[in-house]
């Protein structure tokens, strides 16, 4: 974005709000629905993590203090409300967050929104079975290409930290990704 500053004083304009609002959604709609895709897994659920986020985007806007870029601040809101559909999940079901992470890998190996390949599926198996947070640390950095500095805006944590974490995780991805079996799909 050329100049973000004047962009987020359109934002928190009254009578510039609503077009700058549309416009925030064009810019960044996409990049954040495939952000909380990876953490929730299925469509269904991204759906409704993607417009609970730009609600509270739309609400905090006039609290944002410009400290980070704002696609950082809106990525943090993103992985928040993500955990928070994660947390009340694992609640409502009294199962721990490896078997509500398991339940969204079946789910995934159903969904017919994903386009995936057999590999792709390996690599979620994969991810899968690594602790939250190490998870996170991967995805943020491999798939949405953010760079350390701003995962550890985003997750409060020390960018030497952040490195060792997911330097570890392609460590293990490539030990183990040959060695995963997939349950067949199930035919509907």
């Amino acid at each position: 974005m050329a100049n973000e500053a004047d962009f987020i004083g359109k934002l928190i304009s009254d009578n510039q709000k609503d077009e700058a609002f549309k416009q925030l959604l064009e810019l960044y709609q996409v990049r954040l629905y495939w952000h909380i895709r990876k953490l929730v897994v299925t469509h269904e659920n991204a759906d409704d993590v993607m417009q609970n986020t730009f609600i509270r985007i739309y609400k905090s806007l006039p609290n944002f203090s410009q400290q980070s870029s704002l696609y950082t601040w809106m990525h943090k809101i993103a992985y928040n409300e993500s955990l928070r559909f994660l947390e009340q999940n694992q609640n409502k079901n009294h199962i721990s967050i490896d078997d509500v992470n398991r339940k969204y890998l079946d789910n995934l190996i159903e969904d017919s929104f994903f386009e995936g390949n057999e590999l792709q599926l390996k690599l979620q198996s994969i991810l899968s079975e690594l602790p939250e947070k190490q998870r996170q640390i991967f995805n943020m950095k491999y798939y949405d290409d953010l760079k350390f500095r701003e995962i550890a805006d985003i997750l409060g944590i020390k960018e030497g930290t952040l490195k060792t974490s997911y330097y570890n995780s392609v460590k293990h991805i490539e030990m183990n990704i040959s060695n995963i079996e997939l349950l067949p799909v199930k035919e509907v």
